[in-house]
Formats: structure tokens, C-alpha cells, sequence
């Protein structure tokens, strides 16, 4: 097993990323619609229609949301991690990504640039 570690710096609010990460409608926007998501401890939650899928279960507003994620076959989860914090006006994304599958990390590093942070800053910068 492997770990994804990925920073972002996005020109938006800290409220406006957190509310991009755990809003249905917001997450629908950037792309990995359709999603079931919201920002509470047991919630459990679903994107890209079910592709991938888990639970949450850390979760401090506007700071960090952490989460089991499942994908494809997988019996065991990754363990998904955003911490946000407040750069010079910007909001810092850290990821940590753990327990990915090493046959799976290069696609799974790839796709967090391609699919889903890539394309939330976009639409934040928008």
C-alpha cells in the first residue's frame, strides 16, 4: 500500500472549498456529480454515481474532512484526507491519500490532479 500526498492552492475563500467538497450541488459543478455527500461524522457518502464511495468520519468545518473511501473492488478503504487552511487571502488543500493499492497509486495520483482537485480549482477560479 502506498500514500498520495498533493497540495493545492486555490484562489477562493476557505468556506467556499469546504462548501465545494461536502456540497451535492457545488460537487455536481466541478464534476463528480452525481454525489450524496455532506459535512457530518457517519455520513455516508457517494460519488461519480457510486464509483467511489465511503464514510466520513473526521470532520472539523472549514478545516478538515477525512474520510474512508472505497473504489472499484476494494475490500479494505483508503483513508482520504483534506486540510484546509488559510494562505495569504487562498485557501491550501493538503491531500493524504493512504492504504492505495499499489497497482492503483500512479492512476489514483493522476486522477486527484485530473478529476476531482484539478477540476474543483478550476471551477473555483472560475
Amino acid at each position: 500500500m502506498k500514500t498520495i500526498r498533493q497540495e493545492y492552492l486555490i484562489n477562493a475563500s476557505v468556506e467556499r472549498v469546504w462548501r465545494a467538497l461536502v456540497d451535492p450541488k457545488e460537487i455536481d459543478k466541478w464534476g463528480a456529480g452525481p454525489a450524496k455527500m455532506d459535512d457530518k461524522v457517519g455520513t455516508k457518502f457517494s460519488l461519480w454515481g457510486g464509483e467511489v464511495h465511503g464514510t466520513n468520519t473526521k470532520v472539523e468545518k472549514n478545516k478538515l474532512l477525512q474520510q474512508d473511501w472505497f473504489g472499484g473492488d476494494w475490500k479494505e478503504p483508503s483513508i482520504v484526507r483534506f486540510v484546509l487552511s488559510e494562505k495569504e487571502g487562498k485557501t491550501k488543500v493538503e491531500l493524504v491519500h493512504e492504504n492505495v493499492p499499489d497497482d492503483e497509486h500512479d492512476d489514483i495520483d493522476d486522477g486527484w490532479k485530473r478529476y476531482y482537485l484539478g477540476p474543483l480549482k478550476k471551477y473555483l477560479e472560475k
